[in-house]
């Protein structure tokens, strides 16, 4: 991959210092904004930076459930990295939150999710990616709340995992909590998401304007 397509983070000048959720701004280390390869047609979206990814900067890195999800992206080969590195190679992937700051000891509420909002849009955007991946129950719904026509509670990540969803604009593949998965959890994501990477992404955006 080109080198000047994988970004460590903040890839459109998005702000660094943001100071708009006053207590967040007191606990976290910095904020984490998504991070890989910017033309990527495959985005994968959790819910808010855990204590690894607040040390590294870097989303799904630096602890075990960062490295159970980059370990998936290296089979599937969306990583050309160790699961433990703190600036994985990502080709074709791209990874983000829905909010940006460490929240710990707790989720983030509703009101800090709709303020890094417009980050995330602007990503998606940006990005425009062939299939979103949610990755737990809070990122599926709030992307099925966004990019689908039905009530967000219809939605179940341990249900859904490793399925299809006809979004808006997007295809929409669950996965479950990559920590909390079982083998055959795993291998059930990573053969369906196989069979979906066979399909010539590149040309259908080649052909798309953006």
């Amino acid at each position: 991959m080109d080198a000047n397509q994988q970004t460590r983070s903040n890839p459109f000048g998005m702000d660094a210092d943001c100071e708009n959720c006053p207590e967040l701004c007191a606990t976290r280390e910095q904020v984490v904004h998504g991070y890989g390869d910017v033309g990527a047609d495959f985005l994968f979206v959790g819910e808010v930076p855990e204590e690894g990814a607040d040390r590294t900067g870097v989303p799904f890195t630096g602890d075990e459930r960062g490295e159970a999800l980059q370990h998936v992206l290296g089979l599937l080969g969306l990583n050309n990295s160790l699961p433990s590195d703190d600036e994985p190679e990502l080709d074709n992937a791209f990874v983000t939150y829905l909010a940006r700051c460490h929240t710990p000891e707790r989720a983030p509420t509703d009101e800090e999710i709709r303020t890094c909002e417009p980050y995330l849009n602007a990503e998606i955007r940006m990005i425009n990616p062939e299939i979103l991946v949610p990755v737990g129950q809070r990122a599926l719904s709030e992307i099925a709340t966004e990019y689908t026509t039905a009530p967000a509670e219809e939605f179940d990540a341990a249900e859904d995992h490793a399925t299809t969803i006809r979004g808006r604009g997007f295809e929409i593949v669950p996965m479950a909590d990559p920590l909390d998965q079982t083998d055959a959890e795993r291998e059930a994501f990573l053969d369906h998401f196989s069979s979906l990477m066979d399909r010539d992404y590149r040309q259908t955006k080649g052909r798309r304007g953006r």
